[in-house]
């Protein structure tokens, strides 16, 4: 009887201790699977930091790398308003420049306007007479002028006078032909037809194709008529005749070759 309780007894232990491995299996089956969650989660949970630490170092070399960039940025800004304050000030500058050079050249333009008004009475002038055009003098032709203005008024010895102190004064001038004619016709209207046939003569021998010859030799012959001297007005009428013929100066020429017959 003790034997069997004996067997009873380990029997029933065996199955007791065999049930408790049965029931602790799943136990140890969900600590496993927890503890392989739990790894992974860590692992995750490192990799998720190693990439923030990355981010982060990154973000820090470009901080690194855009803080020279932006002192740059500053600098250039702050260049560029120099640059501007530089530029505002020239642009002022050439406006002053440019206006101070408009009015310094409206000043040169008057200046030179005034300047010309004072030389162009002294600068050679243009002269037309008797066909011919020529240089003279302001003063040249004032003198001329004034000479001619005693011939017109019948001032005759002034009006010599006045043309033989042109010939010496103005040996070479343009005007020197007609200073001749005229002289000769006022060294005429004063009466000294000896200095008038002198003239006139020397007036033909230089100018024989002169507009005036042909007058210059009636005024001879009319000069040889008041000396009496006849015979050489003749001749002079004559060859104004010949030398000039169709001319006002020729036609009076035969009228008055024909009073001396």
């Amino acid at each position: 009887m003790s034997g069997l309780r004996s067997g009873f007894g380990r029997a029933s232990l065996l199955a007791l201790l065999a049930s408790a491995s049965l029931l602790s299996m799943p136990a140890r089956a969900g600590l496993f699977e927890d503890e392989e969650a739990r790894k992974a989660i860590l692992d995750l949970r490192g990799r998720i930091q190693q990439s923030e630490d990355a981010q982060r170092q990154r973000a820090e070399q470009l901080q690194q790398q855009l803080d020279p960039l932006r002192r740059s940025l500053l600098d250039l800004n702050s260049q560029l308003d120099v640059l501007r304050s530089e530029i505002a000030k020239l642009r002022g500058q050439n406006e002053q420049l440019a206006r101070e050079l408009s009015e310094t050249q409206r000043k040169v333009g008057d200046q030179t306007q005034a300047l010309d008004s004072r030389l162009k009475p002294l600068e050679p002038q243009k002269v037309s007479l008797d066909g011919r055009d020529f240089q003279v003098e302001p003063e040249e032709r004032r003198q001329y002028e004034a000479a001619m203005g005693l011939v017109r008024r019948g001032d005759f010895d002034e009006a010599a006078a006045a043309f033989v102190s042109f010939s010496k004064r103005f040996p070479a001038s343009g005007y020197g032909d007609s200073v001749r004619f005229w002289l000769g016709n006022a060294q005429y209207g004063k009466r000294d037809y000896k200095e008038a046939i002198a003239t006139f003569k020397a007036f033909i021998a230089a100018n024989p194709s002169h507009p005036r010859a042909g007058e210059a030799l009636l005024a001879l012959a009319n000069c040889q008529i008041e000396l009496k001297d006849n015979k050489a007005a003749r001749r002079s009428l004559q060859d104004l005749i010949k030398a000039y013929p169709g001319t006002d100066a020729a036609q009076a020429g035969k009228e008055r070759l024909a009073s001396l017959r």
